[in-house]
């Protein structure tokens, strides 16, 4: 690299679900994610596991709040199933709600009605 330019880390290889600490643990909780679950937590339809990545319908798994907010990377309560273009168009984000007090309160997708547009944030 130029002028003693350090090369950037790839944001994958430094995340602890990707090639760290919690990569066991990301594995294990897949495999039992794709054993027990068949529908996308996210727009709510059918996954089929005969779609292989890179198709935009493929299975995935979705952190429910994003390792980047704070969630956690492999605890079994903040994964779920996904197609991989719903997980893309979710990406991090995270939405405000009203609680019954009147503060908002950030909350993932799991309450969220399965026809909310993520695209929209």
């Amino acid at each position: 690299m130029p002028n003693g330019a350090r090369a950037r880390p790839n944001k994958a290889n430094t995340r602890p679900d990707h090639n760290g600490t919690q990569r066991a643990q990301f594995e294990s909780n897949k495999r039992k994610i794709f054993a027990t679950q068949e529908v996308c937590g996210i727009c709510g339809q059918r996954v089929d596991f005969n779609i292989k990545w890179p198709d935009p319908m493929s299975p995935c798994i979705d952190h429910i709040i994003p390792v980047s907010r704070g969630g956690h990377p492999s605890d079994l309560g903040n994964l779920q199933l996904a197609h991989f273009c719903c997980n893309r168009q979710k990406s991090d984000k995270l939405v405000a709600v009203q609680d019954v007090g009147g503060a908002p309160e950030v909350i993932s997708n799991r309450v969220l009605p399965l026809t909310f547009d993520w695209k929209s944030l």
